[in-house]
């Protein structure tokens, strides 16, 4: 079946036709427990203020029998995955009873076997409109009504929904579970999650917390539990007291399930793919990233879930408020108190290499179809657009952004808004009018580049028009000591191209210390030059990590050279002790010396940062990330000797994988060795680890394991770690034996299948970044036009050809 897509019209078509009072949803999951059998009956009531008139519900699964108002309806009628619906009565009740098979491909829902047990668990996500392949509704979201679902599931499940169950009968057919109504919500953030889950329930601050995992997984859960418990406890009393409104609901369930690529703010139910239940003691960046999921998912109810956006040209704010709101949080109320500075590190330069390029489009754009929707789901709508909004509370003041967030809360609760409600209330509780500010920000694209002449600040733009409004601010340092020294900081409102500054005696200024706003910094060569050789001399984590984020940028913009920004890392690494800068830092020194530099620099540089990770490794904080870095990079046998040592002294294998794929990468795979370790690792994903040493493994046989794992048999598990595996697989050093597979990689791109966010992490990790030569790059160009590739995915394919011309440019520096 080809499925139509909505478009914004016959949304508002339909809106302006019905009103939903209720969803009652019965499902049985009996028939997946041994199959892939999902059924359901759907009845909806709902009312037209047009008696008479006609329109259509959604439905993509196989309808088996529809009736409205007790009229039968002739299903054949069904096309394109709509049911149309004609001669509306004032009060209409409608009954369609669907099933569907097609439940292995993370289309709305995901049967999964664990390969350890043999257990099975099944889990929904319904974005954007993937609630019509599992059941009848009007899959729009600005059709909000109550749900109550009553499952059957087979007597060994459990079964997590939006709330908590009313009861749960023994039947011959299963066990019955009966929800009570949701609040008025969304299509798209409700959920049935099932299977023999484990579950952990503690009660605190007046919230019942429940926590669920797959039966294998349990030590995990367990080993994490009181810090997913702090950190749900800190998120909850934040938000609740910043937002004026505390969480409205007893039950907030989290749910780790397997291959999912990311996470869903189902309300008062959030699943999480279990790569979050980290199979070897997490570090310092791992829990960052989770605290961040977790924080992030949470925003959801309030903005997302309690006031929802009236269409997905929204989309963006949905997703930067929540990305914004977790940062936030987590700087406030939680350990992660350096987390400005880690999101810089590790995050920002995403939204650069996306927004400085010929892909990029406005944070708020034209989304004519729901199909629209998703093509923008990307560092642009995620990444610029919190910065976007952290610039605006800069902008107006921290007091009056949180006032507006309160007063936006309170008028809009359970109802749906547009953009204009937000920035009205942001203005109001300023006394500012922020129309001029809204379009300059969010309707332009592109990135501003800001530099100081002199004592003139001057932005320009990537348009002919004026540079945006920024409210930034500029540090000086005096060099001529053995240590930087702060001269003062400048705070600078800018409101045209060129403003005069009268700055403190300094040798270095620093553009946009504390990151306010969101712009590429050109610093004069003085500057620059003691930047990169004192980077380490800066007293605040944002401070340093301004710096790496810096040499992206300068890259970018094709005026820096690879073995600089690698060599500014290394130094940076040789003296940094924060936890949040560690891990990113190692990441992007990778990145600099062994994708971005030339193939006769490359090594040198790789060597000089296992170097300073070997050294790091000493030191007990910063030992398993530095390790696992040294496990990518090791060339002497220093480097090797270290690594065996750590090995021996190891509880479980995650070094020895890092370090087979490390050998494998070298030449010098051991097929043997890595059949032990698979036999030893009770990881049910652990398969997907042997992919990491194949894929990184110079040959061709190696090579075609690991594709038809990724684009045959869809059995590489969606997670952070796919993109790991799709690095290992693209080394640059293999860029002869890759190019055939560069091009085979544009023609998947027409037949991917899989959800939204299982698609996403396949297409970003297999891209041959630092692989991909002239001719690959001349057919991306191409493909980035050709619509037989998703929208996503074309938007992809224009990012990361930017950032990968810029790599060949760069080698030849």
């Amino acid at each position: 079946m080809t499925l139509l897509t909505l478009t914004r019209e016959e949304a508002a078509t339909r809106s302006a036709l019905v009103t939903v009072d209720r969803y009652d949803i019965d499902v049985d999951l009996t028939g997946l427990l041994e199959g892939h059998l999902f059924t359901s009956t759907s009845t909806i009531t709902f009312s037209c203020p047009s008696p008479g008139a006609a329109t259509f519900v959604d439905c993509a699964a196989d309808i088996t029998r529809a009736t409205l108002n007790g009229a039968e309806l002739d299903i054949t009628t069904a096309e394109g995955g709509r049911l149309p619906l004609h001669d509306l009565a004032a009060h209409n009740v409608l009954v369609v009873e669907a099933s569907t098979r097609n439940t292995g491909k993370g289309e709305g829902i995901l049967r999964t076997v664990d390969p350890t047990d043999g257990l099975v668990y099944v889990w929904t996500s319904l974005e954007p409109d993937e609630a019509r392949r599992l059941w009848a509704c009007f899959d729009q979201p600005d059709l909000k009504a109550p749900h109550h679902f009553v499952v059957t599931a087979p007597d060994t499940w459990l079964v997590t929904s939006n709330g908590a169950p009313e009861s749960v009968v023994e039947t011959e057919a299963g066990r019955v579970w009966t929800f009570p109504d949701t609040p008025r919500l969304s299509t798209y953030v409700v959920v049935v999650n099932a299977g023999p889950f484990h579950e952990v329930r503690q009660q605190h601050d007046g919230y019942d917390l429940g926590f669920f995992c797959r039966q294998s997984l349990v030590p995990h859960l367990e080993r994490d539990l009181e810090e997913l418990v702090t950190l749900t406890r800190q998120g909850l009393a934040f938000f609740g007291e910043k937002f004026g409104m505390p969480f409205p609901q007893e039950r907030y369930d989290q749910v780790f399930v397997p291959n999912l690529g990311g996470a869903m703010e189902n309300w008062g139910c959030v699943t999480y793919g279990d790569s979050q239940l980290f199979r070897t003691p997490p570090t310092h960046n791992q829990r960052d990233v989770r605290a961040e999921f977790i924080h992030h998912e949470m925003a959801h109810m309030w903005f997302g879930d309690l006031v929802t956006m009236r269409w997905w040209d929204d989309l963006w704010l949905n997703e930067a408020f929540a990305s914004w709101a977790s940062n936030w949080s987590l700087a406030r109320a939680t350990e992660f108190d350096e987390q400005w500075g880690s999101f810089l590190a590790l995050f920002k330069r995403t939204a650069y290499e996306m927004d400085m390029g010929p892909g990029r489009h406005p944070i708020r754009g034209d989304v004519p179809d729901v199909a629209s929707a998703m093509a923008n789901f990307d560092a642009i709508t995620y990444i610029k657009g919190q910065s976007v909004l952290q610039q605006l509370m800069a902008y107006i003041g921290e007091d009056a952004f949180v006032e507006g967030l309160r007063s936006y809360f309170r008028d809009h609760a359970w109802g749906n808004t547009v953009l204009d409600d937000l920035m009205s209330a942001f203005g109001a509780a300023a006394g500012r009018d922020l129309g001029e500010w809204t379009t300059a920000w969010l309707d332009r694209a592109g990135t501003d580049v800001i530099s100081l002449e002199g004592s003139t600040l001057v932005a320009e733009s990537p348009d002919d028009q004026d540079p945006r409004p920024h409210r930034l601010d500029v540090a000086s340092y005096d060099a001529s000591g053995d240590r930087l020294r702060p001269t003062g900081t400048m705070s600078v409102e800018m409101t045209a191209p060129r403003v005069e500054l009268d700055l403190p005696e300094g040798d270095l200024r620093l553009l946009n210390a504390g990151d306010l706003t969101f712009a590429a910094v050109r610093p004069d060569p003085t500057s620059l030059r003691l930047m990169l050789e004192r980077v380490a001399e800066l007293p605040d984590a944002t401070s340093r990590a301004l710096v790496i984020g810096t040499c992206t940028q300068l890259l970018l913009l094709g005026e820096l050279a690879p073995r600089d920004a690698a060599r500014a890392t290394t130094r940076a690494l040789a003296a940094e002790r924060s936890p949040a800068l560690i891990e990113p830092f190692l990441l992007m020194g990778a990145a600099f010396a062994g994708r971005w530099a030339s193939a006769a620099e490359s090594p040198a540089l790789v060597a000089e940062l296992a170097d300073v990770t070997l050294a790091l490794s000493k030191l007990p904080e910063h030992r398993q990330p530095a390790l696992r870095t040294l496990a990518v990079t090791a060339s002497t046998d220093a480097h090797w000797a270290a690594l065996e040592e750590a090995v021996e002294a190891a509880t479980d294998t995650d070094l020895a994988w890092r370090m087979a794929a490390r050998r494998a990468e070298l030449d010098q795979h051991d097929p043997e060795a890595v059949q032990a370790l698979l036999e030893s690792d009770p990881d049910p994903d652990a398969h997907t680890k042997r992919l990491r040493v194949l894929a990184a493994h110079p040959h061709v046989e190696s090579k075609e394991e690991v594709w038809k794992a990724f684009f045959v048999d869809y059995s590489v598990p969606a997670s952070r770690e796919t993109l790991e595996l799709g690095a290992m697989f693209w080394r640059p050093q293999q860029a002869e034996l890759l190019a055939p597979f560069a091009l085979r990689y544009l023609d998947e791109l027409r037949s991917l299948q899989g959800g939204l966010l299982n698609q996403g992490v396949v297409i970003r990790a297999m891209y041959p970044l630092g692989a991909g030569n002239a001719e690959f790059l001349a057919r991306a160009q191409e493909a980035a036009s050709d619509e037989r590739i998703s929208a996503y995915a074309r938007n992809q394919l224009h990012a990361n050809n930017f950032v990968l011309s810029r790599i060949l440019e760069a080698r030849q520096r």
